[in-house]
């Protein structure tokens, strides 16, 4: 049988010190036993490693963060996304408290305050409550005022620990019974979640401002592999919305969505959607397209999706054309009499160059906009959904191991460079030479290993003996008058064969791909757009009276070098 639960959470800093073990049940292996296991095992390490060799018999699941190390063993078999889902969560709810970026100086600061998220996030090994919004409830987070009381020594707030590496047990039942202090007093006990929390888990109570925004942001992570010929081979468009919501009270929300297709296509582009756990899945079940949702307060992830951007059924529509990308690249290799040259052709759509009526570019709205009550889409640092904007271009070149050095990058705009300690030409293209539509080139030339045509070239008719010291004439520097008379051969016919055989040999030293890195301000791959963000008055609460939210709208499509043409 497959167990839903949690045994313990280790966590280690960069120098892969522990800091935090926490110990929800059963007697897994300790963190002294299981990190030597772990860095045993190459980079880059999965997140679920089988460890046979221990008692008992582990499966280790583990998160690296940037300065972070996330251990969970269990010793029983564990649903993996479960337990690696529960990390992500830990990590955003750390950052929500703690502050963004999550260090190890910023866990041993406020062992208090994670000692009582671990012990409310998961109860017994029973994951319970993950919401960072529900946690501050429940959750007594000390106040500046009350470490710099504790931090001298008068009456106030104290923390529970003060050791370098502190061990909790599920047995210490902290957040719920009050517990002595290291100062022998008791901490007070907090406020019944049951009497004064919010009816919906992932909101919070009283919720007030001054001005009500709502802003929805859809970004798009492209992935296309294109043939040498240009065909697509795949082209997807991974999406997530994200949602801020600043509005007072209990708002009831409803967020519609249109497809190119209308409505009956809404389920085909939505493949393998996810939504937080706000959205009423009945509504888009029964009306695709549409979000009813009661939001949290602050940003989160309202949805996810995968879009498949070529169509299933039709293989002759399958064409560059048909995926109306913003740029497309052509890579052409063994160009020149020696086959040592190649070039890199970025073509840039006409309909993602800058024009002067965008010159003007939109903003989130400001204070003086505030309680319009009208949808205002915005899109900030140029680009919007009228005139779309490409930036941020980069194209990188892996070469083969075999290339000794590039010479002649000549780029038609932009800079390019050769870097041989990771053998990749960075092309990069600033948004003003990307402005202007139509064909940008590179053209580079290959410097592989010497070969005797090479040595012969450099030759003067000597030769250093490295073993003597000494130089030695070349045996066929000079031709002795009783040799036998060589085949006349012309020059030009000893040129085309020398060239004959260097473009043999540089044929290996051609790149085989090229990918392209780059960013779209006001436009989306897969066409989606917000067709109306409403607020439903009669279902709200708490509002109060003639609230209109501003609202914003943002798209932006990415591309993580997930343009890659072969060659």
């Amino acid at each position: 049988m497959i167990s839903s639960a949690i045994e313990a959470l280790y966590i280690f800093n960069q120098h892969n010190d522990s800091i935090l073990e926490h110990v929800y049940r059963s007697r897994p292996a300790s963190a002294r036993t299981i990190l030597p296991l772990y860095l045993a095992h190459g980079t880059p390490r999965p997140s679920v490693i089988y460890l046979p060799n221990i008692n008992p018999q582990t499966t280790l699941f583990s998160l690296v963060q940037p300065n972070l190390l996330f251990l969970v063993p269990a010793s029983s078999d564990t649903e993996p996304l479960f337990v690696l889902e529960f990390l992500h969560r830990l990590v955003d709810v750390l950052e929500d408290f703690l502050g963004a970026p999550l260090l190890a100086s910023k866990i041993e600061g406020n062992y208090d305050v994670v000692a009582q998220l671990l012990g409310e996030m998961c109860d017994a090994g029973s994951v319970c409550n993950t919401e960072p919004n529900a946690l501050r409830d429940v959750v007594d987070v000390p106040r500046w005022v009350d470490k710099l009381l504790g931090g001298v020594g008068l009456p106030g707030w104290a923390p529970y620990h003060s050791e370098r590496i502190v061990t909790f047990r599920a047995d210490d039942n902290r957040s719920s019974s009050p517990a002595l202090l290291p100062s022998g007093g008791l901490r007070p006990p907090l406020a019944n979640p049951a009497a004064t929390g919010p009816a919906i888990p992932w909101r919070r109570a009283n919720v007030r401002y001054t001005s009500n925004e709502l802003y929805v942001d859809i970004v798009e992570t492209l992935s296309v592999t294109l043939a040498p010929s240009g065909r697509p081979l795949a082209a997807f468009a991974n999406g997530s919305i994200a949602f801020t919501s600043k509005i007072s009270g209990v708002p009831d929300l409803l967020l519609t969505l249109s497809v190119p297709g209308g409505k009956q296509a809404v389920e085909k582009v939505f493949e393998l959607p996810v939504f937080h756990p706000c959205v009423r899945l009945a509504r888009w079940r029964e009306k695709p397209g549409e979000m009813s949702f009661v939001p949290p307060d602050g940003k989160f992830m309202l949805a996810g999706y995968e879009v498949n951007l070529l169509p299933s059924t039709n293989l002759a529509s399958r064409t560059i054309k048909n995926l109306n990308l913003p740029a497309t690249i052509e890579v052409l290799t063994s160009l020149g009499p020696t086959g040592s040259d190649f070039e890199v052709r970025l073509l840039i759509s006409s309909l993602f160059a800058a024009s002067s009526s965008a010159s003007s570019s939109l903003s989130r709205p400001g204070p003086a906009s505030r309680g319009s009550g009208k949808s205002t889409p915005f899109f900030g640092g140029g680009g919007s959904s009228a005139a779309p904007l490409l930036q941020d271009v980069v194209i990188n070149i892996p070469m083969p191991e075999a290339v000794r050095n590039i010479t002649e990058l000549r780029a038609s705009r932009g800079e390019a460079q050769f870097t041989p300690a990771d053998n990749i030409v960075e092309w990069r293209i600033s948004t003003k030479a990307a402005s202007t539509a139509g064909s940008v080139t590179l053209r580079c030339t290959v410097v592989g290993p010497l070969s005797e045509d090479d040595e012969e070239d450099m030759g003067t008719g000597f030769r250093f003996d490295a073993a003597n010291g000494e130089y030695d004439e070349k045996e066929d520097a000079y031709q002795s008058s009783t040799s036998e008379p060589a085949l006349p051969v012309t020059t030009k016919e000893q040129h085309e064969q020398k060239d004959a055989r260097k473009a043999h040999m540089n044929a290996p030293l051609m790149p085989s791909s090229a990918s392209a890195s780059f960013s779209v301000k006001g436009w989306l791959a897969s066409g989606i757009k917000v067709e109306s963000l409403n607020l439903d008055l009669r279902k709200s609460r708490g509002l109060g009276e003639g609230v209109k939210p501003v609202k914003g709208v943002k798209y932006l499509t990415i591309s993580k070098k997930g343009l890659e043409t072969r060659c």
